[in-house]
């Protein structure tokens, strides 16, 4: 059977299995709908946490990513895993003591004050809509290639399965979907790493073969050749305060992401959720390890298969010509010598790979069997279609219930604040295919200016929620508001004014590490010029940091 036939088959099997699941997990009260009625065991929280948290970032586009940048891709390792680690153990019990399952509701609550949560709903759609972005743009260049249907309409029937997904089951049924997505998604990332381990070292472990083989000495011997610099040389595309900067704002962006704190409530206790957060890292541990390794082998096999070769050679590669059609591999052979050249400089380069292909087109550059091509095609799409479907439910639960229930109908029954929230999902889903098909950057770019904003508005208030009784709600207002309103202002003047990165040369992707730093600033400074939370706030916090042995 063809790469094509495969696809459609494995694609709308999972597609199938998840309409299932949804349906099956089809709720009606605001319990299940937002936190899935806190019965999910902790296993299946892990998976289904990974799988959140695994967005197309990771799966299509950071290997992607690390196979360019070599050494300076290691930033997303690095961020991202460090991240969750930071999540896991410095906020996520307190929170889920805390007992408020949205980080609005967290500030709401914490600073008893209606203005920070609006502040704080604002900040969470932001991020969420830019996160989604990316999912989006993952989910239409999946079908672009493997369907071979355009960009845009692979957008809108990947809007279509997680609109169906998210207002039907909510929490509840994107969670189970989640566990069953999580599985696809390691996978479909592990066979054919295993299989190009084993074809390029005869070794099948990826991460022994990586780490015990020449494939990195010839790699970087062909690079310097092609005029790059030596793959594994540290700080050869980016500078290293660029390098700390985005490491860091991925890192305390992740500790600041409402649909990964989230998870943590859909568990029936602080200890259950303690025990999710260490599944949960096993889970994203086993691609994470992998990655390194499965794009210094993606990065060796794409030059082998095209420098030095004919525009007609390389479009007698069935998987050549199929990217072409998609716009996302080019070719052109500018010099006329017959033969495209791979070079470091833009003006002699004839071959443009765009990031995100990188993991999608491997296993048909290694001539892999067609199911493990499909394979991979259906893994992407559970990445995409799992973290877009938690990214709905928090927009959908800032607005629904921190905003409609929480500010505006207190007295507002179960039927119609779940009639609300599905209603909200609707309109997200709106400007989610908006952003899909006008994304401002790769998959891992766009949702690296996602955590950004995350780190700037969330992560400075929840730390200081939870650990200085002394910070109240003038401190937080002003601290979410200029963290991430400078923030802001940086990546949309660097990403699409031209503006030149005036602090240090630092990118859009880790100036959230600074607006942080502003956001902590100012919080301090403000709280202590005003008059500190009440005695009940501030018993509140002391009971909060109280170790909790709740069964």
């Amino acid at each position: 059977m063809s790469v094509e036939l495969w696809t459609i088959i494995l694609v709308g099997l999972s597609f199938a299995l998840y309409i299932y699941i949804g349906w099956q997990s089809r709720v009606k009260d605001t319990k299940d709908f937002f936190i899935a009625g806190q019965g999910i065991p902790s296993i299946a929280n892990g998976a289904a946490t990974a799988a959140d948290w695994m967005s197309a970032a990771s799966f299509i586009s950071m290997a992607g990513l690390i196979s360019t940048l070599g050494y300076d891709g290691s930033i997303y390792l690095m961020g991202w895993t460090g991240g969750y680690v930071l999540l896991a153990l410095l906020l996520a019990p307190y929170l889920r003591k805390f007992g408020k399952y949205t980080v609005p509701d967290f500030v709401g609550e914490r600073y008893k004050s209606n203005l920070a949560r609006l502040v704080a709903v604002v900040a969470a759609i932001f991020v969420s809509l830019t996160y989604v972005a990316g999912q989006m743009r993952g989910v239409g260049i999946v079908f672009s290639r493997f369907l071979e249907v355009d960009i845009n309409t692979g957008v809108i029937i990947g809007i279509v399965i997680v609109g169906f997904l998210a207002v039907l089951g909510g929490m509840k049924g994107i969670t189970w979907t989640q566990v069953a997505q999580y599985c696809i998604l390691i996978f479909a990332y592990l066979i054919p790493a295993i299989a190009l381990a084993f074809i390029l070292t005869g070794n099948p472990v990826p991460q022994l073969a990586f780490t015990f083989s020449d494939v990195a000495d010839n790699l970087n011997k062909i690079q310097t050749d092609l005029g790059f610099a030596q793959y594994t040389q540290p700080f050869a595309n980016k500078t290293m305060m660029d390098v700390l900067f985005i490491t860091i704002a991925l890192m305390v962006g992740t500790a600041g992401l409402p649909h990964i704190i989230v998870r943590f409530y859909t568990v029936p206790n602080v200890r259950a959720a303690r025990f999710s957060a260490g599944w949960a890292l096993l889970f994203i541990a086993i691609l994470y390890t992998t990655a390194p390794a499965l794009s210094m082998f993606a990065r060796y096999n794409l030059i082998q298969s095209l420098h030095n070769h004919t525009v007609e050679e390389v479009r007698q590669l069935d998987w050549a010509n199929k990217w072409e059609k998609t716009k996302l591999l080019t070719f052109e052979d500018k010099n006329k010598d017959g033969k495209l050249q791979l070079t470091s400089k833009k003006e002699t380069n004839e071959i443009t790979i765009d990031n995100d292909i990188i993991v999608l087109s491997t296993p048909e550059v290694a001539k892999l069997a067609p199911w493990v091509i499909a394979l991979v095609a259906a893994g992407g799409l559970a990445a995409a279609l799992s973290t877009a479907s938690g990214l709905l439910l928090v927009i959908s639960s800032s607005i629904a219930h921190d905003v409609y229930y929480r500010i505006f109908d207190s007295t507002a029954s179960e039927e119609k604040r779940v009639f609300v929230g599905r209603t909200v999902v609707g309109f997200a889903l709106v400007l989610a295919g908006y952003f899909g098909v006008n994304p401002p950057g790769f998959v891992s770019q766009v949702v690296a200016f996602a955590f950004g904003l995350a780190a700037a508005s969330f992560f400075p208030v929840i730390v200081l929620g939870i650990f200085d009784k002394r910070t109240n709600a003038e401190g937080a207002i002003a601290g979410m508001l200029t963290g991430f309103i400078f923030t802001i202002i940086y990546i949309i003047g660097v990403k699409f004014t031209g503006m030149t990165p005036w602090f240090f040369g630092v990118s859009a992707e880790g100036i959230g590490t600074l607006g942080m730093i502003i956001n902590f600033i100012v919080t301090i400074t403000v709280s202590r010029c005003t008059p500190p939370p009440g005695a009940d706030i501030q018993a509140l916090v002391e009971d909060l940091r109280t170790p909790s042995f709740e069964e």
